[in-house]
C-alpha cells in the first residue's frame, strides 16, 4: 500500500522535521509586532516552497496571510484547505520560562518555546505531510490549499474580509484545522462546530448623580433596582430566556449528534470540582445539549452605586450591565440583537443598549458527512483510544469564515498535548504527537483521495 511507504519515510525524517519546526519557532511573531510577523511569514513561505508548495504572501490591512496551493495531477479530484496561524502570544514574564521562548529546546520528549503548539507545531505538520508525500509518491491524490494567518491571537481581524474578497482563490471542498489541545491523557478529539458570540452593554441613568438615600429615599427611582427588574424579565427560574423569538432559529441536534453524546465522558462530580461549584444537577444529555446546541444569555458584569468598605447611603443614579449571547446554530446576531432591543424597549425604554466588539457567528459541520467520517477514520489509525467527536464546543472561534462565507464543511483536529501550556510560560509540544500529527495529515490526504467516489 503506497501510504505505508509515506509513513515509513515520515518516521525516517523525524530529526529533519524537528529542525524545520525549530526554524519556525525561533522566529518571533507576536501578533502586535508587525515587523517580526512579516519576517516570520517569509520564513514560513520558504519552508512551504522547500516542501514543493506554490506559495505567496498576500498583504491585508493587518498582518500578511501566507497562501499555498498544490495541484494534484488527477483531472477530477476534491480540494482540501488547511488553515492555521503563525502569529503567537506575548511571552509574558521571562523569569517563569525555563528556557528562552524563541530559542526552542527539547527536554524530556517535548519542544519548549512560544508557538511550539499554538500554532506553529501544528500547522507545519500539514506542510511536512505534503512534503513527504511528494518525495515518496511524486504526487498527491487531491488538490491542497493552505491559509496561514498572522492575526489569530488578536481575533483574526482581517480574515473574514480576506475570505469574502478571495472566494475563488480559497474554493475548497473542506477546511481542516489543527489547533488547540487534545483531551485529558492526550485522547484525540475532533470538533465539528462552535457557538457564536454577540456582546452588548446596557446602561440606565435615573438621575444625573447619586442621591442621599434618606433625604430622597422613596421619592426617586433607584438605577440598580430598575436594572435588576429589567434583567429579571429576561429569564425564568429554569434559565430559559424569555425574550420573544429568541429560540426560533435554533437548529436542533441530529439523531447522529445525539448518539455521539452517548459516547462522551461525563463525570458530574469531577466537573463540579473543576468548575468550582457545589454540584451539577444535569443529566449527560442535558449537559451536552445545553453546551452544544442551545444559546445562552449571560450577565458578564454589573456595576452600580457603592461597593467599597463600610457603608455609603446612596440611591444609585446609574447602572450598567455587560452581557453576551452565545449563539447556537443557525442564529443571526443581528436578528437576536433586534429581539433583545425590542424586549428592552417594551419593559424600560430608558435603558440604552449598545453592541460591543465584533460578532462571531455560530458554525456547524454535519458529523455524518462522508468527508467527516473519512477524517475520523484517518485520526483513528494512530491512537488506541477512539477519538472523542464533539458536534459543537461551547466556545466561539472564527469557524464561520469557512462554513458561512466559503460555504464548505470545516473540521478541527487538535494535535497538541493536553498540557501544552499555550498562552502561558513554558509552552510545549510533545514530539511524539508532533510526529503523529504529520502521519494523520498524510493519512487524511490519502483517504480523501482513495474514497473520492463516496463524495460525488
Amino acid at each position: 500500500m503506497p501510504i505505508k511507504k509515506v509513513h515509513s519515510y515520515i518516521d525516517a525524517n523525524t530529526e529533519n522535521n524537528i529542525l524545520e519546526l525549530k526554524k519556525l519557532v525561533a522566529q518571533p511573531s507576536v501578533s502586535n509586532n508587525n515587523l517580526e510577523v512579516a519576517k516570520c511569514s517569509k520564513v514560513l513561505k520558504g519552508i512551504m516552497e522547500k516542501a514543493g508548495i506554490e506559495t505567496k504572501i498576500i498583504n491585508t490591512d493587518g498582518n500578511p496571510i501566507v497562501f499555498g496551493h498544490l495541484r494534484s495531477n488527477r483531472e477530477k479530484t476534491l480540494t482540501l484547505l488547511f488553515y492555521g496561524h503563525y502569529d503567537v502570544q506575548p511571552v509574558g514574564d521571562l523569569d517563569l520560562w525555563e528556557s528562552q521562548p524563541f530559542e526552542p529546546e527539547i527536554r524530556n520528549g517535548r519542544m519548549y518555546g512560544r508557538g511550539t503548539a499554538d500554532n506553529k507545531g501544528q500547522l507545519i505538520t500539514h506542510i511536512l505531510a505534503v512534503k513527504h508525500y511528494l518525495e515518496v509518491l511524486g504526487d498527491v491524490p487531491i488538490n491542497i490549499k493552505f491559509v496561514f494567518e498572522g492575526e489569530e491571537e488578536i481575533g483574526s481581524k482581517h480574515l473574514a474580509k480576506f475570505a469574502r474578497e478571495n472566494k475563488e482563490l480559497l474554493s475548497a471542498d473542506m477546511v481542516y484545522t489543527s489547533d488547540g489541545a487534545m483531551g485529558i491523557n492526550d485522547v484525540p478529539n475532533i470538533i465539528f462546530g462552535v457557538r457564536g458570540v454577540m456582546n452588548f452593554d446596557l446602561s440606565l441613568d435615573t438621575s444625573t448623580t447619586d442621591n442621599h438615600s434618606g433625604n430622597k429615599g422613596g421619592v426617586i427611582k433607584n438605577a440598580a433596582w430598575e436594572m435588576v427588574k429589567l434583567l429579571n424579565t429576561m429569564k425564568d427560574e429554569d434559565d430559559n430566556v424569555l425574550i420573544k423569538g429568541f429560540y426560533e432559529d435554533v437548529v436542533p441536534p441530529s439523531e447522529y449528534d445525539l448518539k455521539l453524546i452517548e459516547r462522551l465522558p461525563y463525570e458530574p462530580s469531577e466537573l463540579a470540582k473543576i468548575y468550582g461549584v457545589e454540584k451539577l444537577e444535569l443529566t449527560k444529555n442535558q449537559f451536552y445539549s445545553n453546551l452544544m446546541f442551545k444559546p445562552t444569555l449571560t450577565i458578564n458584569g454589573l456595576k452600580s452605586g457603592y461597593i467599597g468598605a463600610g457603608a455609603k447611603n446612596i440611591i444609585p443614579g446609574r447602572a450598567i450591565a455587560k452581557m453576551e449571547v452565545r449563539l447556537a446554530f443557525d442564529q443571526d446576531p443581528e436578528d437576536v440583537f433586534k429581539k433583545i432591543k425590542n424586549h428592552i424597549v417594551n419593559i424600560n425604554p430608558r435603558v440604552k443598549i449598545k453592541r460591543v466588539e465584533e460578532d462571531m457567528l455560530p458554525s456547524r459541520t454535519s458529523t455524518d458527512l462522508p468527508l467527516s467520517r473519512t477524517i475520523v477514520k484517518a485520526v483513528s489509525c494512530f491512537f488506541k483510544d477512539r477519538p472523542v467527536e464533539m458536534p459543537v464546543i461551547g466556545g466561539s472561534l472564527p469557524d464561520y469564515i469557512w462554513t458561512k462565507i466559503l460555504g464548505v464543511p470545516s473540521i478541527s483536529v487538535p494535535y497538541g498535548n493536553a498540557d501544552e501550556c499555550n498562552h502561558a510560560p513554558n509552552e510545549n509540544m510533545k514530539m511524539d504527537l508532533f510526529n503523529k500529527g504529520i502521519h494523520i495529515s498524510a493519512q487524511a490526504i490519502y483517504d480523501l483521495g482513495k474514497e473520492l467516489s463516496n463524495y460525488s
